[in-house]
């Protein structure tokens, strides 16, 4: 370890920032190395596995000591669906459902985006998800037509207006 990392891990040691324990921890590993300790003996006095102190002494001898005290990026896996993707399934589930079929169901839905070639693969969890991001629930009756059309109307006035009777045709 050279003299200017020393320095700065002496003064990230003095910073008073909060700092996590991982942090800490990497601080201590590379200390001890720079003191002569061998790997086992590091490990035993920190507390943690052989295996992480062997990870952090490699990450400072390749990359240097930023990288030895930080995280390494964690992989994000790629979207199931793109933008245009998610259009076409939001689109076809504020539509009538197939025939046969009273409303849309989650696993319905991943069925006709396949058989529509909106997607080649798709799973219940990914439609699910996309519901959740759109606020969709095709599944619920929605409660906009009433069977009593004339029992809330008003007049001008505000009196009630009588209903409406049903008339035979």
């Amino acid at each position: 370890m050279t003299g200017a990392e020393r320095a700065a891990l002496k003064a990230k040691r003095r910073g008073g920032r909060a700092l996590s324990d991982r942090y800490w921890r990497r601080m201590r590993i590379l200390e001890l190395f720079d003191q002569g300790w061998k790997l086992a003996q590091i490990a035993v006095a920190v507390g943690t596995y052989p295996r992480e102190v062997r990870r952090v002494g490699w990450r400072h001898l390749e990359r240097g000591l930023v990288a030895a005290l930080t995280d390494d990026p964690r992989p994000k896996p790629d979207k199931m669906l793109d933008s245009a993707q998610q259009a076409a399934i939001v689109a076809m589930v504020c539509g009538p459902p197939p025939a046969g079929h009273a409303r849309w169901t989650i696993v319905l839905t991943a069925q006709e985006a396949k058989r529509r070639g909106v997607v080649a693969k798709v799973g219940r969890e990914t439609i699910r998800r996309l519901f959740l991001n759109h606020e969709l629930k095709p599944w619920r009756e929605k409660n906009v037509v009433r069977s009593h059309f004339g029992s809330n109307l008003y007049r001008a006035d505000g009196r009630r207006a009588a209903a409406a009777e049903p008339t035979a045709r």
